[in-house]
């Protein structure tokens, strides 16, 4: 992996309710990835969502997922797995987030 050179790596942040953590850890393991970093208690708000701080009327957090992939494939199947499970998902609130970002390296 010295350099990365020509393999089109990506990152992927997965953000989600804390209650939902255990459905987003089976669906990694449906779609073969076992490797990530985790943040739970993540507190933030999305653009149009309620609020997750933790306390108050806002009790709830979010965890953070951050997935490193230098297989495309493996990425386009999480992308593809999240979509339906947010397809069945009603409110805007509880739906599965997932943000992707180039990467140049991994050291």
């Amino acid at each position: 992996m010295p350099g990365n050179r020509g393999i089109r790596m990506k990152m992927a942040f997965v953000v989600h309710s804390e209650y939902r953590t255990a459905q987003v850890m089976q669906l990694l393991k449906e779609v073969a990835i076992d490797y990530y970093t985790r943040w739970d208690q993540a507190l933030g708000k999305g653009a149009g969502t309620e609020p997750h701080l933790g306390s108050g009327a806002f009790g709830s957090t979010n965890t953070v997922l951050m997935i490193a992939f230098e297989d495309e494939q493996a990425l386009r199947l999480l992308i593809e797995h999240v979509r339906a499970l947010n397809a069945e998902t009603r409110r805007s609130d509880d739906k599965i987030r997932l943000f992707q970002l180039p990467l140049e390296c991994i050291v």
